[in-house]
Parts: C-alpha cells; structure tokens; sequence
C-alpha cells in the first residue's frame, strides 16, 4: 500500500502516529466499493447487478465513499503495525480523519503498547514467612461455628433475647405520621439484620403482642435520604424462636463426619487449621517477594490493563452504580499492582520455559476427579464448560514460577 507513516511520539506505552493513504489507493478503493454496489443493487429500468457503475456512484456516492474509507484505515492501521512492530495492548483510535477528491486519505493513529519488560532482577531477595501458631481458641472456635450449624431453633413463649429469631411484622410512619402497611420479617436479633432501635423494640415486645415507638435511624444509614431521621415503629412479634446447641460430645462428633470421638474430630479441625495458616504463610510469602521483585524492576503497564482490572474488581464485588466512583479510585493502586504481579509471572514462565503443560493439566484435574471420586473426564468436560481450564493452567504457572523464584531468595521464619 502507498502510505506514508510520521510518528509523533513514542514515549512510554503511548504511540501516535500520522499516517497519509495516496490519493491513488483511496479512487482504487471506491472503484472496488462501486463494483460490489452495482452487482448488488437494483435500479429502476435495470436488472438486478446490471445497472452501469457510473450511475450507481452517482446515486451511492456517500456510501460508497464511506466503505471505501472505512475499508483502507482497516487495511493502513494493519501495514502500520507490522511496519513498525507495534503489538497494540488494546483497541486503537484513529482521530483526525480527513479526504477528499483527489487527496490523499489522512488520518492520527493512537495506540497503547503492550510493554517489553526484562524483570532482570529476581535474586538476592529475603523475605520472611510469617508465623501463625494455631491456638485453642481457634479450635473452639471452629467447634462452635460447627455446633452452630447444627443447631436447633425451638419456640419459646418469652420475649426475644441476643441470638434470637424472631417473625415480626413491622410499619414505618411517614413524614406526615402516617403508617406504613405491616411487612413480616425473619430476623435473627444481633446480626445487623435491623436497626439497634428497632431490635431493642422487638426484644420489648412478648409474642402475640404489638408495641410501636419512635426510632432514631443513624448518620451513617446506607440511604441517605433516612440519615439522622425519627420516624415510628410498630412492631408485632409473631414468632420467637431459640437456638438449642448441640452438645459437644462423641455423639456430636459422629453426626459431623467420620469421627469416632470428640477428640479426634477436634484434632481433625486443628490440623486443618493448620494447614490453613501455612497456605495464608506461604501466600505472604509470595506477596512480600513479589512486591521485592516489582520495586527492583520498573517498567511501565497499560493503563487501558488498570482499568479493565478495575472493572473486573467491580464486577466481582457487585459494587452498586452510585459507589463505583469511589471504588474506581480506591482500587486502581490494587489493580496496577495485580497487572505488574500477572506481567511478572507471564515473563518469567516464557523466559525460564515455566507454563503449565498438558500433561501437568490432565494430572491436576486427575487430582481433582480423585478427590471428588468422578471420572476425570466429567471434571474435564465440567471444567471446560464453565470456562475454567484457564484458572487451572495458570494455577499451575504460577506456582512453578514461585517455586522457582523460592530457589533463588532466601525464605527465613519469623522469630
């Protein structure tokens, strides 16, 4: 193709880039459009596609113009990158357009980069590994989460205590006093299910009756329009029901899983406690060699990359339209650096030939069918069909990645 390519600048990620299409490309293009028109098109007195051509370009002109320049900024952008060897990190714009008749088809490229980087240094690191000693208050802790969720709730007839579910139905005034109609609810008092004021109102209340009172509803209410309002409440308790915990013996233990006492399931919870902390240890570890390794190697990341890792954050959190803002930028710096910590390992697996292979892919979801006890081809077949054979395969790179970086820092344990 006939072009001519003036870079304007080449700083950093960013690149621009005039570019001018001949006159001559830009007539050729608009033959080859009023071509496929007239072979298309029917106009009266003529047969489909046998209309001559000069009078379809009079009577097509601005379509046939616009796919003839809609056609060669496709094919310039694409000469432009492989003469220059630009490997773009996302959508390039093209600003500025301008042609005419018998001139030449200009046109401003704007492209961001993906960024060369050498991470050349990622030895001589030491990091230390955090200590997570398991106590007996964590186990009895996760003992009681276990009792918890075998409990049983039983009506009583008092009022509602801490821990309670209650069934109450409840109505709001207005702002001119009027009262709302009564909506039921399940609320376990203590959770933060409802307002402090309304559940000290509930707990006021025996089942069967009905109280109602005026209810301060906080400064820091999510819905800004009831911030710092009074408004009144009736309440009308319909149900009070109280959690029997289970009690912590062999019997318990039997009915949580394989255990034949209570001993050993407490064991059992212990260990996986701590394997728990060793996986939150290491994981530090990782982090805190990373972050060495990010500061010692500057290099430059696509903002376009930032921001699409900051969409994703949203997405995963569900945060609402109205707090997207702020979470925008209270989640950039976590982005850059999730970018920088991806463009690390990517480097590193290509570099020290460290990707994930088939066969350490089929072993992996081999574990995975051996542990569910399936066919390791449903696992495949499941995995595949919920678009999660990337997460495997980059599970995989990235603990080869830091098992070889490991190897090349030290590792002390914290004192």
């Amino acid at each position: 193709m006939d072009i001519q390519i003036t870079p304007k600048k080449s700083e950093g990620l960013e690149r621009i880039i005039e570019v001018s299409v001949a006159a001559s490309e830009l007539l050729s293009a608009e033959e080859r459009a009023a071509k496929r028109y007239a072979s298309q098109v029917k106009l009266p007195g003529f047969r489909p596609g046998k209309a001559p051509t000069g009078m379809v370009r009079k009577r097509f002109a601005q379509p046939i113009r616009q796919e003839a320049v809609e056609h060669l900024l496709q094919a310039a952008y694409q000469e432009v990158l492989e003469r220059e060897k630009i490997s773009p990190a996302s959508q390039p714009r093209v600003e500025h357009v301008h042609f005419d008749h018998g001139k030449p088809l200009t046109f401003e490229l704007h492209v961001e980069v993906r960024p060369t980087i050498e991470v050349a240094r990622v030895a001589g690191f030491r990091v230390t590994k955090p200590s997570h000693p398991v106590t007996s208050d964590q186990v009895r802790e996760q003992l009681d989460h276990l009792r918890d969720e075998r409990a049983a709730w039983s009506p009583v007839t008092d009022k509602a205590l801490p821990g309670d579910l209650v069934v109450a139905s409840l109505g709001t005034s207005d702002e001119s006093g009027e009262m709302s109609e009564d909506k039921e609810y399940r609320i376990v008092l203590g959770s933060g299910q409802a307002l402090p004021g309304i559940e000290e109102l509930i707990m006021e209340v025996a089942p069967g009756d009905t109280a109602e009172r005026p209810v301060h509803w906080p400064e820091d209410f999510p819905d800004e329009a009831q911030r710092g309002k009074t408004k009144k409440v009736r309440v009308t308790v319909k149900e009070v029901k109280r959690k029997a915990l289970p009690e912590m013996d062999d019997a318990f233990a039997r009915e949580v899983g394989d255990f034949d006492s209570i001993d050993a399931l407490t064991a059992a919870v212990r260990e996986d406690l701590v394997r728990h902390a060793e996986r939150e240890a290491d994981s530090q570890v990782r982090n805190r060699l990373m972050d060495d390794i990010i500061g010692a190697n500057s290099f430059d990341v696509p903002p376009s990359w930032v921001t699409q890792m900051v969409q994703a954050y949203m997405e995963a959190y569900k945060v609402p339209e109205e707090e997207q803002e702020r979470f925008k930028t209270e989640l950039r710096p976590v982005a850059e650096r999730q970018v920088r910590r991806d463009l690390v390992i990517d480097t590193l697996a290509e570099r020290e030939s460290l990707s994930a292979t088939e066969a350490e892919i089929d072993d992996k979801i081999g574990e995975v069918a051996v542990k569910r006890n399936v066919d390791p081809g449903q696992v495949y077949a499941s995995l595949q069909k919920a678009g999660r054979l990337k997460e495997i395969e980059r599970s995989i790179t990235e603990d080869k990645v830091f098992a070889w970086l490991l190897k090349q820092n030290t590792v002390e344990n914290e004192q």
